[in-house]
Order: C-alpha cells, then sequence, then structure tokens
C-alpha cells in the first residue's frame, strides 16, 4: 500500500476527505432546515474547521481516549464515530440516546460511549474538566490522554490559563487544541488578545509542547497531533496545538458577519478553505483522483440526507421527561446508629475520621484543595494527617484557585471511578468557582438525560461568629439552594457530621458539605460519641433535637445548637419547644415539619444568613401553603441583618442572631 512520508495510506486520506465532506454537508443541510422550520431553531456552523477536527478524531482512540470538543468541533466528532442521524436528531431537538436527548442546544456534544464529556454553552468551562480527567489518566496507567478544543476566544477565559498552570503542573496528558479562526464572534483577535496572539503567553507554562500551525494544512496538522499524543502517552506532559482557520460562515444563523468583516476578509476566508485546499494535496501525491473525489462528495450527499430524513422520523421527548434526572437516584444502606466508644470527639474530628475511613476503604478516593496536604490540613487543620497517611497523590494542594478546584474535581469524577473531595477554604471564595458549581456540575446529570453523573463532594467551612469579617463569615446555603442538581448537607454536631460525610461521599450527585467553623472545636452540644463506619445517615430526614408541645423551631448548623439550648433553659419555665435540626435543606425533609406544625400550631425558623431570600423564606412559603391549616400563629422568622457580616465583635454582634433575639422570638411567639 503506497503511503505518504506523513504514513497515511490511502484509505486513511479518503477517510479524512469524507468526514470533512460529511461535516460540510451536514452543515448545509441544518442550514436548509432551519429554514425550513423544521424543528432546529439554532445552528453554529464549523465550516472552515474540517480538516483540524477530523484530522484530530483519528488520531485519537475512541473508546479509550477522552475528549472536551467545543461547540464548533462538528467534524471532529464525526471523526471519532458519532452516529450521522443522532446529530441531526440532536439539531432538531429529538429524543436521542446520547448527547443530550433534547435538553441542549444542538453543537453542545456529549456521549457516553465515545467518551465525549458532556459540553455545555459556557465558554472555555470545558478546560478544566478535561484538565481534572487527565489527573486521572495520569494515575490510571493505561496510556489516555484527553482532547480539548476551543476557539481562540476562549482563551481570554481565566478557566484556561488556569487549565494550562494545572496540567503543566502536573505533567498532564491532555492535549488543548485552539481552533483560531480570527474571530470572538465578531470580535477580532487584535481586539481579544494582546500581541493578537496566545502564543508566546502560552510559551511561558514550563512544561508545556506549544504547536503554531496552519489548521487548513494536514501534514502539520497530522504532525503536531501525533507528536501531542505520543507525548501524552509516555506521561510527558500537556501540549497546546494553535491551529489557525478560516471561518467560512457565520457564528450562528442568527449573526451577520457582513456587520463586521469586509468583503475582502471574506473573500480571503473562502480562499482558505481546508477542504479544497486538502483534495489539490490529494491530486499531488496521487492518492486519490478527481473522479474519486467526486464520488466522495457524492457519497456523502446522499448519507447526510438519508441521516436527515431518519432524523426527521425521530419522536420528541416524551411529555414530562423534562422534570427527569435533576438527580442520580442514591440510598444509602441503613445501619443501626452505633457508637465506637462512650468518647465525644469534636466535629472537625469527626470529618476527619469520616475521610481517613472511606480512604482506607476506596483507593480511589482523593482529598484536595487549598492548603489541605502535609502538615497543615487545611486552615482549621480537618485534614490533618491524610497527606503522610496515603500520599500526595491522594491528598495534594491545588493553586490558589477556587474555578481550578470544582472544575478538576467534575473531570476527575466523570470517569465513575474517582471520588473527589474538594475543600474550598471559606465559603466566602466559593464564588470565583460559582460557574464550575452552578452551570456544570449541577447540571451535567440533567443535560445529559442521565448518562454522564458527577459524584462530587465540596466541603466549605462556613458561618460567623469567631470575628472572620465580611470574607470569613457568609452563610451562603440560600445560594446554592436555588441551583437545580446540588444537594445542600449542613450538619450540627459530631455524629452527624461523620455519617452525613459518608453518605456524600458515596452519592453519585455533587454535594456540598457545610461545616460551621464556629462548631469545629465546639465541645457541649457538638461534641458526640462517635459513629461506627458502617453508619451512614440518608439525606433528606431531619432530626427532631428536642421534643415539645407549644412552638417549633427550624433551624440547622449554628442555630440548630442555639436552638437546643434555648429550648432546655425555657423548659425550666414551662415552655416546650419542639426543635428540629434540618440536616440537609436539599432534599429538604417537609415531612417532619408539618407534623410537628400539626402539634405545636406555631413555627419558628432560625437561620444566621441574612433574612431576605433566606432559606428561611422556602420552608415558610412551603408550611403556609402545605400547613396553613395547622398553623395558630403567623409563620415567624428570624436572620441576620441585611449587611455583610463586620469584623468588630460588637458590630458582628449586631449583625448576626444571638441567644437573645431567638429567645425573644420563641417568648413573643408562644405568647401570641
Amino acid at each position: 500500500m503506497r503511503k505518504t512520508d506523513l504514513d497515511l495510506s490511502k484509505e486513511q486520506a479518503l477517510t479524512i476527505l469524507q468526514r470533512m465532506w460529511v461535516s460540510r454537508l451536514t452543515d448545509d443541510k441544518m442550514a436548509k432546515l432551519v429554514k425550513q422550520n423544521k424543528g432546529g431553531t439554532f445552528q453554529l456552523a464549523g465550516t472552515g474547521h474540517e480538516l483540524v477536527g477530523v484530522v484530530c478524531a483519528q488520531s485519537l482512540i475512541a473508546g479509550k481516549d477522552w475528549s472536551c470538543p467545543y461547540y464548533r468541533d462538528q467534524a471532529f466528532v464525526i471523526g471519532l464515530g458519532a452516529e450521522l442521524p443522532e446529530l441531526f436528531g440532536v439539531f432538531l431537538g429529538r429524543a436521542t440516546t446520547h448527547h443530550s436527548g433534547g435538553r441542549m442546544m444542538p453543537h453542545h456534544f456529549s456521549h457516553k460511549p465515545l467518551r465525549i464529556l458532556c459540553q455545555s454553552s459556557v465558554v472555555g468551562s470545558q478546560f478544566l474538566h478535561a484538565t481534572g480527567r487527565a489527573w486521572g489518566c495520569n494515575h490510571s496507567g493505561k496510556g489516555e490522554v484527553v482532547y480539548v478544543s476551543a476557539g481562540e476566544g476562549a482563551t481570554s477565559q481565566g478557566d484556561f490559563h488556569e487549565a494550562l498552570n494545572f496540567a503543566s503542573l502536573h505533567h498532564l496528558p491532555v492535549i488543548f487544541v485552539i481552533q483560531n479562526n480570527g474571530w470572538a464572534i465578531s470580535v477580532p483577535a487584535s481586539e481579544q488578545t494582546a500581541g493578537g496572539s496566545i502564543v508566546d503567553v502560552a510559551r511561558g507554562y514550563a512544561g508545556l509542547a506549544v504547536h503554531d500551525i496552519d489548521g487548513t494544512d494536514v501534514m502539520a496538522v497530522h504532525t503536531a497531533m501525533q507528536q501531542a499524543v505520543e507525548r501524552g502517552r509516555l506521561s510527558e506532559g500537556p501540549s497546546l496545538i494553535i491551529a489557525h482557520v478560516p471561518r467560512i460562515c457565520a457564528h450562528s444563523n442568527s449573526d451577520n458577519p457582513q456587520k463586521y468583516k469586509t468583503e475582502q476578509m471574506e473573500h480571503c476566508d473562502h480562499d482558505k478553505d481546508p477542504i479544497a485546499r486538502y483534495e489539490q494535496w490529494l491530486l499531488s501525491m496521487h492518492l486519490l483522483s478527481q473522479e474519486q473525489i467526486n464520488e466522495v462528495k457524492e457519497q456523502a450527499r446522499l448519507d447526510v440526507e438519508q441521516a436527515a430524513q431518519l432524523a426527521e422520523q425521530m419522536p420528541y421527548p416524551a411529555q414530562g421527561s423534562s422534570r427527569l434526572h435533576v438527580f442520580s437516584p442514591y440510598e444509602p444502606p441503613l445501619h443501626d446508629m452505633e457508637f465506637i466508644s462512650d468518647e465525644k470527639i469534636t466535629l472537625m474530628d469527626a470529618v476527619n475520621h469520616a475521610l481517613v475511613e472511606e480512604m482506607e476503604k476506596d483507593p480511589y478516593l482523593v482529598v484536595f484543595g487549598q492548603d489541605v496536604a502535609h502538615g497543615k490540613g487545611g486552615v482549621f487543620g480537618v485534614t490533618r494527617g491524610l497527606t503522610e497517611r496515603f500520599g500526595t497523590q491522594r491528598c495534594f494542594n491545588t493553586p490558589l484557585a477556587e474555578s481550578t478546584i470544582i472544575g478538576i474535581a467534575i473531570g476527575m469524577a466523570m470517569d465513575g471511578v474517582y471520588k473527589p473531595v474538594a475543600e474550598i477554604q471559606f465559603a466566602d471564595y466559593l464564588w470565583t468557582g460559582i460557574n464550575q458549581l452552578f452551570n456544570e456540575a449541577a447540571s451535567i446529570h440533567y443535560r445529559s438525560n442521565g448518562q454522564w453523573e458527577v459524584p462530587i463532594v465540596v466541603r466549605m467551612p462556613y458561618g460567623g461568629y469567631i470575628q472572620g469579617g465580611p470574607y470569613h463569615s457568609q452563610s451562603i446555603e440560600g445560594f446554592l439552594a436555588h441551583c437545580p442538581g446540588l444537594k445542600i448537607v449542613i450538619p450540627s454536631h459530631a455524629a452527624d457530621a461523620k455519617a452525613l460525610l459518608k453518605t456524600a461521599i458515596h452519592d453519585p450527585n455533587p454535594v456540598i458539605f457545610l461545616e460551621h467553623k464556629a462548631l469545629y472545636r465546639q465541645q457541649k452540644f457538638v461534641a458526640r460519641a462517635e459513629p461506627t463506619a458502617q453508619v451512614m445517615i440518608p439525606f433528606g430526614q431531619a432530626n427532631i433535637l428536642r421534643e415539645g408541645q407549644d412552638v417549633t423551631i427550624v433551624a440547622y448548623g449554628m442555630m440548630a445548637m442555639m436552638a437546643f439550648e434555648l429550648a432546655e433553659k425555657l423548659a425550666f419555665e414551662g415552655m416546650s419547644v419542639e426543635v428540629i435540626d434540618l440536616r440537609t435543606i436539599v432534599p429538604l425533609d417537609i415531612n417532619t415539619i408539618l407534623e410537628s406544625v400539626k402539634k405545636t400550631g406555631k413555627l419558628l425558623i432560625a437561620h444566621e444568613a441574612c433574612l431576605n431570600c433566606g432559606f428561611g423564606a422556602e420552608i415558610a412559603a412551603r408550611v403556609a401553603q402545605e400547613g396553613f391549616q395547622y398553623l395558630d400563629a403567623p409563620i415567624q422568622r428570624l436572620g441576620a441583618f441585611e449587611s455583610a457580616v463586620p469584623y468588630s465583635k460588637p458590630l458582628e454582634n449586631e449583625m448576626l442572631p444571638q441567644l437573645a433575639d431567638l429567645e425573644a422570638a420563641i417568648r413573643s411567639l408562644i405568647r401570641y
């Protein structure tokens, strides 16, 4: 068999051309379907990007290697082996087996058998997922590599640089491919990137191999990709390929490039058409004749037409299915609450012991975050001793970058093997990682129609009362609870903390585990006998800390402890207060609250977050809707004033709810 100096066989060369034409004609057909109003309303064409996508796909092993292709990388997905009728079905919003089953916009690819991770509309977020997945590949010893692509506009995102940094630090087998067509929608590279190119900046990352190539030159793309793949398989580190390509189309079907591109610019792009250039190369290398090239194009046209017809026959998603797959089902095994001994441990030790026990059982459980490793063990020492006990691959420090912490956790977990437990140093610092948490982790299971799971735990110290100031004292559970797809756990004492963390670790969904820092070392209420290793508490089961008849208090975290102490005190005055500790707010145990209100007729909801739009408002609304007939008094709420938590202790005391405030609220409600 004749081969070129690129070691491309005639069959390989033919396949590249065939897939390029399939991608090009698919774009054309989708544009027609939009105009015909047949179900697809939004299109992101990849015209001009075909060669780099197809050649990159051909360089990987489908089903072994992993990929995160961006929305203009349809040619890569076709090249990797995605079925064409299904791609048209996705475009038309039909009930496809893979991708999203009608939940995501077209061109946001997902295919579990092909190991295409679920992609979103958020520009650049996939870089960190690919890097996290590459971390797992680097430690599996299977020689897998990870491909991730994006346009040059995405290189302005912080996640791009965070991913390059982390991948270079850990010598990860990830291949970053930037398909640079010179435009971020309508913004030219000269207005997007200082110097017009990210190449020189990228070369500053030690250990990163950088290739700056012509993305319409098959020799250049093939060589760069082969070198990057070989480098990854040998665990020599990451590679960045900047492939310059034309965008011979609008950004999307709603975009008009004539508003920002001159006629000369458009002619220049057409002159760089990668298909035309590749066909000339094939002829010059005597790999195909013009007649054979014409046959390839005609067969591609027939395949595209047939695929579109098959897609139009696919059903739409079933009515009611929009409510499915917000969470992956999970119920922990039930064990009686048994204790190791009568000796009490603190909440801090309970969390540490849960991690130790689970890391001993599962070699793929990994703990990471800022300052969590070695002798420090986090700001509060919760993870102290884990590195010494399990090694630097099981408990390690990350860069000071919350988006990195959550983003790599997502990618790491998506093989269904690794179980990341990530720590955010303070809940106040989560916000730079909120995109990865809200837009990615929370919705991947839903967006992929239940195909992918994100079994991560994000631990965060939160709350005030120890003079932490505006950036170490926030109670953010209300924000988090508003995002579908996150489970939120807030233990109030050591026994619950250990058992609930074990449940969180085994849950296949993303779980936020909030640890009140003022309770870490508290003894009187929080310190408890330690449950045995088998004990797990199901989420959505509130705990009645104290039974009562006169009034119900619903609380969690620090306020649960305060409510219990007050209930004990008021009992000496003949007041009977029932205290409910929610333990989890998502899922919420509304039934226990309603049953209590049936008995007492009065409800006080207490939390230390600001009152306005706090989670107590949700509880009040649910009780008013489902248990109004049981109420003998208006529902009352207690929370913080509407301000940031101040540093000065007298000011902090004014802002946060205190025991005296809680007592006054209870007495007032009982007297009603």
